[in-house]
């Protein structure tokens, strides 16, 4: 009986012994075969995370940032270790005890699915398993998948520690609202960094990841009902007491999504022109996919104050001649009448309208209700409404329907209807600030760019790429191609003084017609007159194009070209003589660079956006200061000595020149068509206005900043006959330079060595004597050994009469027209020359 008995029990040892054996060969045959083909673990050791570029002013300060993901990668020993405990004990509370996968969980998980009969059915992946699931497979529910995260989760624990799996996982996990990591989501849900996480903020983000779909605001019970799993979990393990555990479930769900925060947006500056510009020309230097997943951390050269100070100045040019022109277009948005009874429903529609928010000063509205003289209108972010009174709109026409312009306004109904969708703007009493009334703006149909740097280091200060960046993202400064006009003429001066010519060289100033391909071409001054023998200081100050043309064809236009690109204005320069005139298009963004090279001395300087920028480890991978410090490693310096830096940047043109060409431009500004700049510091400049006013230009600098400005419709078109660079462009100018100065001062131009100071008629050209005085005597600065005697007369090959038998000036068929300047002057200014069949750039 005994042996039977054992027998039979042997039996059963053996039959489980050989199943045991069978299925462990089983399992391993499965396991081996689905083990052959998985990815490397391994790369996870060199795991680069998709993660939030972000850009910061030069005090440090976050204005943008540029991502695919929403990700801020942070360190484990960074990672606060309320968090840590918070996703372990809704996730994995065995993580730090398995090695991989945990038994005792997935038996547990099971159970659970058998005794609900499949109605409470819970995960039992770890945190391991969860990580090789994101990274490196699929998300499908299936049996291989599974087996394959088992395998993986056990090579994983082998080669990295529990607190690297962690940092991958809380790195990279997804929590909703293209929130990807713990970081970035604590700050789209709370608006807070890591650190500043209460408990059950904390519990929150641990629960998303169970249904990361899910809304804050529809789903706030539900949520709510997790949070407190998490928080119970959490008192359970150990990680907080009873009564934490109490107090914070007791509190209701308050996030950014349900209006408890302001949104981490609502705290930078809205984007703009510039950060954009940075984001086109980091992506085009790094590639885009390194720009928006690097983790690039940017400092920037934009000046904040200024970059407003730019916007302003710009925008409110802009308005100006837009409102001159008296034709209302508004925003061709409106909200239905039937969603304007409920205060509710046209707040919400009009939050939902797409109308520019960046405008400083300006919000958006909707006509509630029209009376027999004023609109009732609601404004977004006011309580109650509003009224527009008649006199608000008396300065505009309306454009009907057949395209031409009805009568001027008398009324508010004479320009809006119900539910037209506006932008207001407050007009406040200047004394006191107090409300005045309401008044209606538009966004101008005319554009134009800013732009302004430091013209020893090339940092760009300001950029302004039109009149409102949420209104058009195309930046006019850098991306538009426009006739710089006039504004190109100092070039070709600059070319004609390295080529011998001095400030005093006479040009013949009359009639000159070329025959081209198109035809004759009879090139005119912009008054329509012709002045007879002229010294070049005069030609640039009045901004002469007769003269400029006989100065191009005299040194050749090859030689124009060759300074033209040596100064970065053009990559190729074409050779037509009209291109002396600035009939070639480029970019505000070339032309004011190419300026900075006459303030400076003659050195070439490359605009930059960008200071600096360092990847995700704070390595740096670009610099554009490469200067050298000769000094910085001595112990000490010798009292008042500053540190001597060595620079390595290219002469591309000769001081004397950089600075004759300087001291002609300052004519400009005290007699020519820059005379509306008035500033405490010396100023050089030249305006620009093209062929029949379609571009105007005003580029000018100091000792240490240039700036420029250009207007014009984006499909060019005239400006109109009282439009010139001088009335439209020096405004902005002398407005964001006024603010500059006060912060960056500026100084006298340098005087080179190697020359010496003549007194010169400047109506002649004459050399006087070193006593002379007058309103006609000027110095001018003339190369050392340069012979002064028997300076010849250019006339560029195209002939001339006898000098001594030429008049002052020739009148052409120009009747002229009398308007008011900005100081409130009388002048008469001529008509637009006519140039023939062949386009030109060049007015003023």
């Amino acid at each position: 009986m005994f042996r039977f008995i054992l027998s039979f029990f042997g039996a059963i040892f053996s039959w489980i012994v050989t199943g045991a054996v069978f299925i462990a060969l089983v399992l391993g045959a499965v396991f081996w075969m689905y083990s052959r083909d998985l990815p490397s673990h391994e790369q996870l050791a060199q795991y680069s995370p998709k993660t939030i570029s972000r850009i910061y002013s030069g005090e440090g300060k976050l204005i943008d940032e540029f991502a695919e993901e929403r990700r801020i990668f942070v360190p484990i020993d960074e990672i606060p270790q309320l968090v840590k405990e918070a996703f372990i004990s809704a996730e994995d509370k065995n993580f730090y005890h398995h090695h991989g996968f945990d038994p005792r969980g997935m038996i547990g998980a099971m159970v659970q699915a058998v005794q609900t009969r499949g109605q409470n059915v819970r995960g039992a992946s770890t945190i391991t398993q969860q990580v090789m699931k994101n990274f490196l497979l699929s998300s499908d529910r299936s049996i291989q998948r599974k087996v394959k995260e088992l395998i993986l989760a056990t090579r994983l624990e082998q080669s990295l520690s529990k607190d690297q799996i962690l940092e991958l996982y809380l790195n990279e996990i997804f929590l909703g609202q293209n929130s990807s990591g713990v970081a970035a989501a604590a700050q789209t849900y709370f608006n807070k960094s890591l650190t500043d996480l209460t408990p059950h903020e904390a519990a929150t983000l641990a629960a998303m990841p169970q249904a990361p779909s899910r809304s804050m605001v529809r789903d706030k019970e539900r949520i709510t009902e997790r949070r407190n799993y998490v928080l119970r979990e959490m008192w359970q393990n150990g990680y907080i007491d009873e009564a934490t555990y109490k107090f914070e479930s007791a509190l209701p769900l308050r996030t950014v999504q349900n209006g408890d925060f302001p949104s981490w947006r609502s705290t930078m500056p809205p984007r703009d022109y510039f950060t954009d510009e940075i984001r086109r020309q980091l992506s085009a230097q790094f590639g885009q996919d390194e720009f928006f997943t690097g983790g690039l951390q940017i400092r920037a050269t934009v000046e904040p104050d200024l970059q407003r100070v730019a916007a302003h100045a710009l925008q409110q040019a802009l308005e100006q001649y837009d409102r001159g022109r008296g034709v209302w277009r508004g925003t061709r948005i409106r909200i239905p009448e039937d969603k304007l009874a409920s205060e509710q429903d046209w707040r919400t529609a009009l939050a939902a309208a797409q109308v520019p928010r960046d405008i400083e000063g300006w919000s958006p509205a909707v006509v509630l209700a029209l009376g027999a003289t004023d609109a009732t209108i609601g404004i977004e972010g006011q309580q109650g409404t509003a009224d527009i009174p008649a006199k608000d709109v008396q300065w505009a026409r309306k454009r009907l329907s057949d395209g031409k312009l009805g009568p001027k306004a008398k009324v508010a109904s004479d320009l809006l209807d119900l539910g037209d969708v506006v932008l207001v703007r407050q007009m406040t009493d200047d004394k006191t600030g107090a409300l005045i009334r309401w008044t209606l703006r538009q966004v101008p149909e005319i554009e134009g760019g800013f732009m302004a740097m430091d013209v020893n280091t090339g940092r760009v200060m300001a950029m302004q790429g039109g009149f409102s960046y949420q209104s058009s993202v195309f930046n006019r400064a850098t991306q538009a191609q426009r006739q710089p006009g006039s504004s190109f003429k100092p070039f070709v001066y600059a070319a004609a003084l390295d080529s011998g010519f001095n400030p005093a060289t006479i040009v013949v100033d009359e009639p000159i017609t070329v025959n081209t391909p198109q035809g004759l071409w009879t090139p005119k001054n912009s008054t329509g007159k012709y002045y007879g023998p002229t010294p070049m200081r005069i030609g640039i100050e009045q901004s002469r194009n007769l003269m400029t043309i006989r100065i191009a064809q005299d040194i050749g236009m090859d030689t124009v070209a060759k300074y033209a690109e040596k100064f970065g204005v053009y990559d190729h320069f074409s050779q037509f003589l009209a291109n002396a005139l600035g009939s070639q298009e480029t970019t505000l963004f070339k032309m004011v660079a190419a300026y900075a090279m006459f303030a400076n001395g003659g050195e070439r300087v490359e605009p930059t956006l960008v200071d600096r920028v360092q990847d995700r480890r704070g390595r740096t991978i670009y610099r554009h200061d490469q200067q050298q410090c000769v000094t910085c490693n001595q112990p000490t310096l010798p009292a008042g000595a500053a540190p001597e830096l060595r620079t390595t940047r290219e002469r591309v043109l000769d001081a004397i020149t950089a600075y004759q060409v300087t001291s002609m431009m300052e004519g400009v500004v005290k007699r020519g068509s820059g005379r509306g700049v008035k500033l405490p510091v010396p100023v050089a400049g030249k305006t620009g206005t093209t062929n029949d006013a379609k571009d105007v230009w005003f580029i000018g600098f100091t000792s240490n900043i240039v700036a420029g400005c250009y207007l014009g419709y984006d499909t060019p078109r005239s400006l109109g006959d009282n439009a010139y660079g001088g009335t439209l462009c020096v405004p902005v100018f002398q407005e964001f330079m006024r603010q500059a100065i006060k912060e960056y001062g500026g100084s006298a131009f340098k005087v080179p060595p190697g020359g010496h100071f003549v007194n010169v008629d400047r109506f002649t050209g004459a050399i006087l004597g070193p006593d002379a005085k007058g309103d006609n005597v000027i110095a001018e600065y003339f190369r050392d050994g340069q012979d002064l005697s028997g300076i010849g007369m250019v006339d560029g090959g195209f002939g001339r009469a006898d000098p001594a038998t030429l008049p002052l000036y020739t009148s052409a068929r120009d009747g002229g027209q009398a308007v008011t300047t900005s100081t409130g002057k009388k002048k008469v200014i001529p008509k637009k020359a006519d140039f023939g069949t062949l386009s030109s750039g060049g007015l003023y």
